[in-house]
């Protein structure tokens, strides 16, 4: 054999060829199976003790979750929003804790019963094809089986597989009684086509309901607006449906920027450059009142709709499909701004009666 002619390989230093690696070449056995590590029993493997704790343990995460699919039902019932601000706030509270609970329960069971109580072997399964013969079936059925009684679901600990399944069954009840419970309310839209606004209303400070006059608004201030009313009216009931109808946004531009300040039939329903607008974006509802006074367009936070107050509240971008409704407005004799009339469309996003 030349000098130039490379010697063959020997027997013991096998080598193969690494895909991802082109042409490079490596040993055989640096990939060799590490198979599976010794397993290392838990305290709860070893001590029945221990493994009674973490029973109850998880036992009573899961009747704290079933406590709090039940209070959450029971505030839903007992403690309706009364139509205030403090009570629609406890209500929500109330309810939302419950469900908090209730979850909260069966995650941290589920969790602690996993870590704790279920098989942490590690088994290996060689892929084959898998026949339909009778053999291969009753051994798939008996690995599920096994499966099973490691988990500690079926056969032991009937107290705990008790509370988990009530857990389970019950949660849904937390979401399904509230929304059973809305099917009788008001789904009267007719009820979205007319306001609290009506001629000589007068525009008022929102919270406060102190009346604007027309030379307190200076050109590109912002005002957020509800009707006029008396103060025992705004601490009734009827007071948060009507004004989360009437609220508006209220700006005054200057009268030159307006490229459109009349009603379809050429009314003005502006006064000096001070336009309003129903704060309720007319794609889902979302509250807009984000303005961006260089270009006169109002935000929707939610879904980035945007509106061109200096066009009427026309869409310019986002998903809204029709503009904010707006507020004819005049001053009366005392310089007050006040409403010309309610708005001339419904207010708020699209329904089954108004597709536009």
């Amino acid at each position: 054999m030349s000098e130039n002619q490379n010697p063959q390989p020997d027997a013991s230093h096998e080598v193969t060829v690494a895909p991802e690696a082109g042409n490079a070449v490596v040993p055989a056995d640096r990939f060799t199976d590490p198979g599976v590590p010794e397993h290392k029993p838990r305290l709860t493997d070893t001590d029945p003790r221990a493994a009674k704790r973490a029973e109850r343990t998880v036992t009573l995460l899961f009747v704290l979750s079933i406590l709090g699919t039940v209070g959450s039902i029971v505030a839903y019932v007992l403690v309706p929003p009364d139509g205030t601000t403090g009570g629609v706030r406890l209500s929500t509270l109330l309810i939302g804790l419950g469900l908090a609970v209730s979850l909260l329960g069966i995650g941290v069971a589920g969790i602690h019963w996993a870590k704790t109580l279920m098989g942490d072997r590690e088994f290996v399964q060689e892929r084959h094809t898998l026949a339909t013969q009778g053999e291969a079936r009753e051994t798939a059925i008996r690995d599920m089986n096994e499966g099973l009684v490691d988990s500690g679901v079926v056969g032991r600990r009937g107290v705990l597989k008790g509370a988990f399944f009530g857990a389970l069954a019950l949660f849904p009840l937390a979401i399904a009684v509230p929304l059973i419970g809305s099917v009788g309310g008001d789904w009267n839209v007719s009820s979205f086509k007319h306001t609290m606004w009506k001629r000589g209303t007068r525009l008022a400070i929102d919270p406060s309901g102190r009346p604007i006059k027309a030379s307190d608004v200076t050109v590109g201030s912002v005002f957020h607006v509800i009707p006029e009313t008396t103060e025992e009216f705004r601490e009734s009931h009827e007071w948060v449906t009507e004004k989360s109808k009437a609220v508006v946004l209220m700006v005054r531009l200057n009268p030159e920027d307006l490229r459109t300040d009349q009603s379809p039939e050429g009314e003005t329903w502006s006064h000096e450059g001070i336009v309003a607008y129903s704060k309720i974006c007319t794609h889902v509802g979302c509250p807009v009142a984000l303005y961006e006074q260089q270009t006169h367009h109002l935000l929707c936070p939610c879904h980035q709709s945007t509106f061109d107050i200096a066009d009427s509240a026309k869409v310019v971008f986002g998903p809204a499909n029709r503009r904010l409704p707006q507020l004819p407005i005049t001053v009366d004799d005392e310089g007050y701004l006040v409403a010309q009339d309610d708005f001339a469309e419904p207010i708020g996003p699209s329904f089954w009666e108004r597709l536009k």
